[in-house]
């Protein structure tokens, strides 16, 4: 019979061809199949496998194989050391998107109301994030997805995010106009002969992926919505390619926005791009 030593090297080799992180995936499918932390994997490597749970680990790692995320299989992701749930048909949080978060906090004071829109949300990894860190502020979460906004409610009623509105719609489209104090969002920005959608990017839907020739669709879009919806001095956070923060610049400064600053992420690449409305 299998032991959880046994099946850890198997399951390496099995995905060693096709991730570079093959050691963590099997350690978090097989945790995922015995339904017990990674942890319990070395605390008691010679435990035996069988049944129900190896079949279930065999599933987890011919899908995994096939370049389905480990995200999905597990229906989770971390984001700001919480944990969000994610599904098939909604993106998964990249804790790239974390600079985008910290950005945005810099404008919300503690204890102070605010409030702030969350532009295309998904999971509703940012918009739960920014209500969880700062409970005085009022969220409204947009997506035009029934699938996300179904996700995002759970995210926020599963870890206590009350303070979040969601509603249906595209970009800034169903909100009041000049009424928020900070727009954030992190919308679809790859451009759609990109190489990297080959990989296993593929399952993931390509609506919240992809923005036309150069990945700046969406950004001609929202960004003169944000600004006709934010009041006076109002403040909208984006975050794009790494190649793409003078092209955001310019879409900004077209729609009226000043004050406009980058910000870059570990490796030194411009990826968060802030801006504010004139009085």
């Amino acid at each position: 019979m299998d032991t959880i030593t046994r099946l850890l090297e198997l399951g390496r080799k099995t995905l060693a061809p096709v991730s570079s992180t093959a050691s963590l995936d099997t350690e978090l499918l097989l945790a995922e199949a015995l339904g017990r932390p990674r942890s319990h994997l070395y605390a008691w490597p010679q435990q035996p496998v069988a049944g129900e749970q190896r079949r279930r680990f065999d599933q987890l790692l011919q899908r995994r194989r096939r370049g389905e995320p480990v995200a999905y299989l597990l229906g989770r992701r971390e984001f700001w050391s919480r944990p969000f749930r994610v599904a098939p048909g909604v993106l998964i949080p990249r804790p790239e998107t974390e600079l985008l978060v910290e950005q945005a906090l810099q404008h919300l004071p503690e204890g102070e109301p605010r409030l702030v829109a969350d532009l295309g949300t998904g999971s509703g990894a940012i918009a739960v994030t920014l209500a969880l860190e700062r409970p005085t502020v009022r969220i409204v979460a947009t997506d035009i997805s029934l699938r996300a906004l179904a996700l995002a409610q759970r995210n926020a009623a599963a870890l206590g995010a009350g303070n979040v509105i969601l509603v249906r719609g595209d970009w800034a489209t169903p909100l009041p106009r000049g009424r928020f104090d900070l727009i954030v969002s992190n919308p679809p920005y790859v451009p759609e002969n990109d190489v990297h959608l080959q990989g296993e990017i593929r399952f993931e839907p390509a609506t919240a992926l992809v923005a036309g020739r150069d990945g700046l669709d969406a950004y001609r879009r929202l960004i003169p919505q944000a600004y006709a919806c934010l009041g006076p001095e109002g403040r909208l956070v984006l975050e794009h390619g790494h190649t793409q923060a003078e092209a955001v610049a310019r879409l900004l400064e077209r729609a009226g926005f000043t004050h406009i600053r980058r910000h870059h992420d570990l490796q030194g690449h411009p990826r968060v791009t802030q801006a504010q409305k004139e009085t």
